[in-house]
């Protein structure tokens, strides 16, 4: 066996260690890239085995030397080794170059730890027992592990990796693989390819695609290469013509006609980036992928806005559940917009066509036998007159150790556990703080244990169509038989029960809830049924996208009473559920305000397309996921900004400065159609990935093309070939040409995730989104752009964003939303550092402004000169309101008047709710005041005793009288003594004035 290498190929190593495990003998054979060896890929190392036998790919040439079977699940050991090729090694090879920037240190630091944790308690990578994948990644390493300086810089904290290092060094066998190598830690090291360094790799999940069946591939066999040149020549013709988009969007007969759906937010605050792209995002991202192949696609989408947690929060804010649903309403279509989300149709839940089409599902239900009665023990409150939902029942904890007294009636927020209302210990009604009584309530139920056979029938059929993440939950629920279900409530706020004895009842919101789906699309369309009880001619496929949290009522619930009915209401195939995202080190919460919210990404001045692709970047596909400012940033400058943009912009302006902006007509090699098919293998897993909601996965493949296209750019060096012979200016011209027109494929790719910037990126290239178009049956590179096609202006589209940037972001969004509120409101601002501050930003925004067009450059510059301003109109207004602050701390009256007032919203607040981010406010509010009375109080003393209302001993001793009955009153209503103790104190703190005025006396 023969191993073709040039010198210093760390890829060599591996061949020479896994040769010498194996006792296989091997030659070395110098070779370069221009020498006849290559019938494939022009790649280095090169293992041949016999004339019939050559691997291109070093890992696959491991795995042949090496021949221990990888028992390691789901294939992890090929996942590692294809993860090594195509992130570890690309973003090693950058960081040692010249003066790498610090967005790819910190790309290989996240692989480095990676790599660390994998050998967290194991010997190896995989285990105890060493695998190709130890080969593969040692020897990539090598140049880190054995080089002083770089093992101090990268692996100082990793012991883990340096550990394993040496064990595998100090082996005999591969201590004679380095010998024979003869390469050098320090460098310089040999390419692997003729098409240059590999771009940094993305930040996707370390082991590869969730594709259980995916392999190490190696380079373009004939087959595919023939195929890449029949597309190219061929391939726009085979297009079907574009559907033409109508107003209202029924399904197309001959066409294929997709409904998506995405889970319904919840209006009781402001969706936060979890929410965002658990649904609505994943949603849009994928709606635009079906345009794009020319499927009849509706998208529609609305708030959820019945329920228990709808009336909690009206009560909260005093208003009623109506206004707290417009009000939301119109902050998550706010949200929505500014992110780009396009849907079809944006509704709500509380509507007529919600409340005609539930009941009428229920009637026939009932009709049909699946509804139940049953008397259930309630919590009733005799003095609000009525039965009271799990929410509004508060109290202490039933379970042994916890005690927590503001126990809800669903769950103690302390210990974490359920809790049912009934079994509470001095429950009391969150309306009037009376003590409930328990009442029997007639409910009714569906009979979910009827239904079960066919539940389980369909979902068996459909469900290997489902996410990981939803055929997990739907399965985990099927453990065991189903029983009935609550369909009714005592709500006031609700679809009501069309049935004689219960219509004073509503129903459930899991009930009611995934109806508005069906509702929605008749807000929408008004004909409903033309999507959600299709003609059979029609070819229509249900897509629903939701958070895990979500699948019980899609899997369960809803297919059930779609079930009951029996009238061939569609159902869904596709569901797509994720895993969750969280925060930085912590978890999302809108309950507590914990996170990055929608109106907080638009207030950061990033563009929100920024935004998307960092979101379907991290996209919790398979596992939990989380959010971090520092991987906001580098995926932007190394991803958006070095690559892709870098990229479109290098390959549009060699076309504008050198041809004017005519693309050059190519003139393809052999070599430019082995790019092509290795271009079309990526489409082909971009479609694969998108047809299965695997939108994380999908993007990867795109950044993989614009890194082909970078790496072609490379190597061809279309800048040196226009200066020489005439048949170098036809390679350079093809070179430019074929970069543009991967250009305009990227464009079509990346429309789902960025429309904004395709937007631009079509204005840059002169072409209309209808040309732009995928064929998903047989996906190729197309010659978007035909011969004499000539671009716009070429203009930067991605801005980089600063790590000084992100880490005030960091520091801006901790803490809960409260928190911020209040350290915001806290902060005394200078004006005059203010003005002088925006004068030099409104300098650097004119400046920008006067060097180009191109809006995503200067619109980052705009956002901060608009915070600058807004930040001086509040400290303008601070400055009105201080003379008459100072005066009002002088007058002890008027504080103590306003401590009493203050101390009575704070009450009030706390005996309706116990989520701490709502009366904390107050509360932050009534200590400013006492702080001030006691210094009003320390100046009244420094004074003269003219003042004789402060040492007014009746004044005093009525007080106390007045305090003494309101403690009282206040005792004798509720036991809770967060409510009373601040007015005990209060009471305290009269008499203890009045002792000391008697005292002096």
């Amino acid at each position: 066996m023969k191993i073709y290498t040039n010198k210093n190929n760390t890829g060599t190593l591996k061949l020479l260690i896994a040769a010498n495990l194996a006792a296989k003998k091997v030659e070395i054979v110098e070779a370069e890239f221009e020498d006849d060896v290559f019938a494939g890929p022009r790649q280095l190392p090169l293992l041949e085995v016999d004339p019939e036998l050559r691997f291109f790919s070093s890992n696959a040439a491991v795995q042949y030397l090496f021949p221990i079977l990888d028992m390691s699940e789901n294939g992890q050991c090929q996942q590692l080794q294809e993860w090594e090729a195509t992130r570890l090694q690309p973003s090693l090879s950058a960081a040692l170059g010249k003066s790498p920037a610090s967005d790819v240190k910190q790309v290989l630091k996240s692989s480095l730890e990676h790599v660390n944790g994998l050998l967290e308690g194991h010997q190896y990578v995989l285990g105890d027992k060493i695998s190709a994948a130890d080969i593969s990644i040692w020897s990539t390493l090598y140049p880190l592990t054995h080089n002083d300086d770089l093992r101090e810089q990268y692996l100082k904290e990793l012991g883990n990796i340096r550990r394993w290092s040496d064990a595998i060094g100090g082996a005999k066998s591969v201590q004679e693989a380095v010998r024979q190598w003869g390469g050098s830690p320090t460098g310089p090291f040999g390419q692997i390819s003729a098409l240059g360094l590999p771009q940094v790799a993305n930040l996707v999940s370390p082991a590869g695609s969730p594709d259980d069946e995916a392999e190490v591939q190696e380079g373009p066999t004939p087959e595919e290469i023939e195929a890449a040149k029949e597309g190219w020549l061929n391939g726009l013709s085979k297009l079907q013509p574009p559907l033409k988009q109508e107003k209202i969007v029924l399904p197309v007969k001959g066409r294929k006609n997709v409904l998506i759906t995405s889970a319904l937010p919840y209006v009781n605050n402001v969706p936060h980036l979890g929410n965002i792209i658990g649904c609505v995002l994943s949603a849009d991202i994928f709606a635009r992928y079906c345009r794009l192949c020319d499927y009849n696609t509706l998208y529609i989408c609305g708030t959820d806005e019945y329920g228990t947690a709808t009336e909690t929060k009206a009560l909260e804010e005093g208003v009623t559940p109506k206004q707290i649903c417009d009000k939301y309403f119109e902050i998550h279509n706010n949200v929505y917009r500014w992110f780009n989300i396009g849907f079809d149709y944006f509704g709500r839940t509380s509507t007529e066509e919600q409340a005609e089409i539930t009941q009428r599902l229920f009637l026939k239900l009932n009709e049909n036998g699946f509804v139940s009665s049953q008397t259930v023990d309630q919590l009733f409150c005799e003095k609000c007159d009525r039965f009271l939902a799990d929410r509004f029942v508060e109290g202490t904890c039933p379970h042994p150790g916890c005690g927590y007294e503001g126990a809800r009636g669903d769950q103690c927020d302390k210990c974490g556990r359920l809790v049912n209302a009934p079994e509470l210990l001095q429950p009391r009604c969150k309306v009037c703080a009376h003590p409930p009584v328990l009442k029997p309530s007639e409910q009714l139920f569906i009979e979910l244990g009827q239904l079960e056979p066919s539940l389980r029938s369909w979902m068996s059929r459909w469900e290997h169509l489902w996410s990981g993440p939803a055929r997990a939950v739907g399965r985990a629920w099927l453990r065991e038989p189903l029983r009935a279900r609550a369909l009714t409530r005592d709500l006031r706020w609700g679809v009501p029960v069309p049935l004689d004895g219960y219509r004073h009842k509503v129903f459930y919101v899991w009930f009611d809830a995934p109806i508005g789906y069906m509702s929605i699309t008749q807000c929408a369309t008004k004909q409903y049924e033309a999507w959600w009880k299709p003609d059979k001619e029609y070819d229509v496929s249900l897509y629903q996208f939701m958070a895990k949290d979500n699948v019980p009522f899609h899997v369960v619930m809803f297919p059930a009473t779609v079930l009951g009915v029996n009238e061939g209401h569609l159902l869904v195939k596709h569901l797509f559920a994720t895993e969750y995202l969280n925060y930085e080190e912590g978890k999302f919460s809108k309950s507590r305000g914990v996170g990055v919210f929608g109106n907080d990404a638009q207030d950061t001045g990033i563009p929100s397309d920024v935004w998307r692709f960092y979101l379907a970047s991290i996209r919790p596909e398979t596992s939990d996921s989380s959010f971090s400012w520092t991987e906001l940033g580098t995926r932007n400058n190394s991803e958006l900004l070095n690559n892709l943009g870098n990229f479109c912009h290098r390959s549009l302006s060699f076309c504008s400065n050198a041809f004017k902006g005519l693309v050059p007509e190519p003139n393809p090699r052999r070599s430019d159609y082995e790019l092509m098919a290795l271009v079309n293998r990526e489409i082909a897993a971009y479609v694969q990935n998108m047809e299965k909601g695997r939108l994380r996965e999908a993007l990867r493949h795109v950044l993989s093309i614009s890194r082909l296209g970078n790496q072609h750019m490379q190597s061809e060096q279309p800048w040196v070939l226009l200066k020489g012979s005439e048949d170098d200016k036809q390679r350079g011209a093809t070179a430019i040409g074929l970069c543009c027109q991967l250009v305009a494929l990227l464009c079509a790719l990346l429309a789902p995730y960025v429309p904004d910037t395709t937007r631009k990126l079509r204005g840059q290239l002169n072409v209309d989104a209808e040309k732009l178009r995928l064929n998903p049956e047989n996906p190729r590179l197309l010659r978007y752009l035909p011969p004499g096609h000539v671009i716009g202006k070429p203009e930067p589209l991605f801005v980089k964003i600063e790590q000084e940037r992100l880490e005030e972001l960091r520091a801006r969004y901790a803490g809960t939303q409260s928190q911020r509120a209040d350290k915001k409101n806290s902060k005394t601002i200078d004006t005059a550092e203010l003005e002088k501050a925006i004068g030099e930003q409104g300098d650097a925004v004119r400046k920008l402004k006067s060097t180009t067009k191109d809006k995503s450059v200067w619109q980052p510059e705009v956002e901060k000169l608009l915070e600058l301003k807004k930040r001086l109109t509040e400290a303008q207004k601070q400055a009105e309101t201080r003379p008459a602050a100072n005066q009002a701390a002088g007058d002890v009256a008027s504080l103590e008047k306003a401590i009493a007032e203050q101390g009575d919203a704070v009450r009030k607040l706390k005996s309706t709710t116990k989520d701490k981010s709502v009366w904390q406010p107050e509360v932050e509010k009534l200590l400013e005041l006492k702080k001030r009375l006691t210094e009003a109080q320390k100046q009244a003393e420094t004074r003269p005793a003219t003042n004789q209302a402060a040492g007014d001993v009746a004044s005093l001793e009525k007080a106390i009288a007045e305090q003494g009955d309101k403690v009282r009153k206040l005792k004798a209503s509720t036991k809770d003594k967060a409510v009373w103790q601040p007015e005990v104190n209060v009471l305290l703190d009269l008499k203890k004035r009045l002792q000391a005025l008697q005292v002096k006396k």
